[in-house]
């Protein structure tokens, strides 16, 4: 029966989770809309800057469906950062716009996800990490340091979207770059042809994780040293690309105010493509877990009558069975209690004494 009760808890959250997919999948295609039409070079520079305000309303509710709760209260969005907000939105002043506007949106949230076990050792996600959820491009990581003399100096490890990989003291950047390739974690690393840099490339939309025990990925350019969390935590001197969701509606929004037709035909529409597949796929994903949720509950309820019957068979008490036993020792104790009293009457002598 717990079995069932997390089932049906997963299956509830998952329902919210979907629902606020869905919204948001609404919200990108409108922008999408919004920017073929502005990629139309017959509109006028008003009729752009209407468009653009019609965007920015599209960014700020994003930000509120990205922030969404579930029935519980908790965060859907954060990770196990459930009690955060995951999504901070960044205002400032933008041409066009008489109100500050968001400029930025940071995400506060982690990549973990809280699970609930649904069968002896199997366990499905109850929630869904905001940075992969509304990411639409793959990211990349390049530093400005060369790499090429590099040299583990002792023994250490380095975690990439929660994968550890484990360095040797000796290891070359190649050994380093080959172990975190075969390590499992969702980015490829390489050398920049140009700068003999290290280059860090998600092979998803999601923001890269970086965290490390010692200072590899420091000494390597791609982490500052000030000691910021993940993700917050990449070098100044490093360049990033690879944007959110809420990157590309600002970009559009920027641009079609800006009256750049050719650039929203280009990256922010490509950008906003990207993100629409991501959120299509993530919603796949969240159907596949429904479906195995469903299997789930039809074998546990299935399974719950035996077990009842079982532990029933070995545990409840034949009522008519035991009353009548209770009876039989009750006489067999009244019949030794009648035989000792004879064998053991006092006599007149007794009392004499």
């Amino acid at each position: 029966e717990r079995y069932s009760d997390n089932i049906e808890y997963a299956q509830s959250r998952h329902r919210e989770t979907e629902a606020y997919m869905q919204e948001a999948v609404q919200l990108t295609q409108r922008a999408r809309e919004l920017a073929l039409q502005g990629a139309n070079g017959t509109y006028s520079t008003q009729d752009r800057q209407a468009i653009a305000a019609e965007v920015n309303q599209l960014l700020n509710q994003l930000v509120e469906t990205s922030n969404s709760r579930g029935a519980d209260g908790t965060m859907i969005f954060a990770g196990d950062r459930t009690q955060t907000t995951p999504f901070r939105a960044i205002q400032g002043r933008v041409p066009g716009f008489d109100e500050p506007v968001i400029t930025q949106v940071q995400y506060l949230g982690t990549i973990n996800q809280n699970q609930t076990e649904i069968a002896d050792g199997s366990y499905i996600p109850l929630n869904f990490p905001g940075n992969d959820v509304f990411w639409a491009e793959n990211q990349s990581v390049f530093s400005s340091v060369d790499a090429t003399p590099y040299v583990v100096q002792s023994d250490t490890s380095l975690r990439i979207d929660d994968q550890e990989i484990v360095l040797k003291s000796g290891d070359n950047i190649y050994s380093v770059i080959a172990k975190i390739n075969d390590s499992g974690a969702p980015v490829r690393a390489r050398l920049d042809t140009i700068q003999n840099s290290l280059v860090l490339e998600t092979t998803s939309p999601h923001q890269i994780w970086l965290d490390e025990e010692g200072s590899v990925l420091k000494d390597l350019g791609i982490l500052s040293d000030v000691g910021n969390a993940p993700p917050h935590n990449i070098a100044s001197s490093a360049r990033v690309f690879g944007g959110s969701m809420f990157d590309m509606l600002v970009t559009l929004r920027d641009q079609l105010s800006a009256g750049d037709t050719i650039d929203i035909g280009g990256r922010a529409l490509g950008g906003i493509d990207s993100g629409l597949n991501n959120l299509l796929g993530r919603l796949g994903t969240l159907g596949s877990m429904d479906e195995r949720l469903q299997v789930a509950f039809q074998r546990t309820e299935a399974v719950i009558p035996e077990i009842t019957q079982r532990y029933s068979n070995e545990v409840d008490v034949d009522m008519a069975e035991t009353i009548t036993a209770l009876r039989l020792l009750e006489f067999t104790h009244q019949a030794a209690l009648g035989a000792a009293a004879r064998v053991i009457q006092p006599t007149l002598l007794d009392y004499l004494r």
